[in-house]
């Protein structure tokens, strides 16, 4: 058993505490040597004079014993419990309704499930990950947004100060939108902050970024993004895609771990890059704020940045997908 956190005597205590008193001491001054009561130590010598050698040897005669009784008797008879689990086995009831079924009190039947560890329904096992990558830079272009609150002063996690006036309570500063795109085999990012995230913007946005990786003499192919609603229905980017020769995927209903790559990227600026800045000021005109390395998939394979940005820090990402998607 595990010891109190408060207890002045631990398993190597208890073992001086003895050897103190086999070396001629009495309870009460090996007690007074370590801070116990008399009682304490003549329990602890009681035990240790009353184990066998091996049992010494191993200090199990030292640990802390269960305080659990050793005869029960309004314990429910072997019987009526197997009868309860096998209940619940059967039909995956609660305590309620095998309550109603077995004639026992509803609490009774709840500690027998417990006792049985079958009060609660086993957990499914979650599903294994199929993680990818693609052969060569552009084959897929991962993107999303993300939303940032502005704000007029650092917050009492940086200040320690936790006094925040009423003109500060009324005043709204809004959020900005901070949009990515990450390719997927070299982890090259590219992001821009914007005071919305409407199908112009996306639309633009992408544009941009696309002729950021042409510059870089990749040649995008592929763009996955979730299901939101500047993406799908968003005729400006559809056109776009189309003249680009770029394919648009969508990923599953509330599968955002196919989209991890820039989702994991995200959750780097959002630790490293936001909160060193105050966003109080609002723009309508795109503010590149990060262009270089995302993350990385492997102990082996670390992207390098390539611009003269402060790269994030390179931070373990695994992309995953659904069967048959890609």
């Amino acid at each position: 058993m595990g010891f109190h956190r408060n207890a002045r005597l631990g398993l190597a205590g208890r073992r001086a505490l003895v050897a103190d008193v086999e070396s001629g001491c009495s309870c009460r001054e090996a007690a007074r040597r370590r801070g116990v009561s008399p009682t304490t130590a003549c329990k602890w010598w009681r035990r240790w004079s009353q184990a066998s050698p091996e049992q010494q040897q191993t200090l199990v005669c030292l640990e802390d014993r269960s305080s659990r009784p050793e005869r029960c008797p309004r314990l429910l008879p072997r019987a009526e419990q197997e009868r309860i689990c096998a209940a619940r086995r059967r039909s995956g009831w609660g305590p309620r309704l095998i309550a109603g079924e077995t004639g026992h009190a509803h609490a009774t039947v709840w500690r027998t499930l417990r006792r049985a560890g079958i009060s609660r329904a086993p957990r499914q096992p979650r599903e294994r990950p199929r993680l990818y990558e693609w052969p060569c830079p552009g084959d897929l272009l991962h993107v999303d947004s993300k939303r940032f609150a502005r704000f007029l002063r650092p917050g009492h996690a940086v200040t320690g100060d936790r006094h925040v006036t009423g003109a500060e309570k009324r005043m709204r500063v809004g959020y900005e939108f901070v949009h990515s795109l990450v390719d997927d085999h070299s982890r090259l990012a590219y992001s821009e902050l914007h005071p919305d995230e409407r199908a112009a913007t996306v639309t633009a946005f992408l544009e941009r970024g696309l002729a950021f990786y042409a510059s870089h003499g990749i040649q995008p192919r592929r763009l996955l993004s979730d299901n939101a609603f500047v993406y799908r229905p968003n005729r400006s980017l559809r056109e776009l895609l189309a003249r680009a020769g770029v394919r648009h995927l969508f990923i599953p209903t509330r599968r955002p771990q196919v989209n991890g790559k820039v989702e994991r990227y995200q959750q780097t600026l959002k630790r490293e890059w936001a909160p060193g800045r105050s966003t109080a000021r609002a723009t309508t005109e795109p503010r590149p704020c990060h262009t270089g390395s995302a993350t990385t998939t492997s102990a082996d394979h670390t992207a390098r940045s390539t611009a003269a940005h402060r790269p994030a820090v390179p931070t373990t990402s695994r992309g995953k997908t659904a069967r048959g998607l890609l």
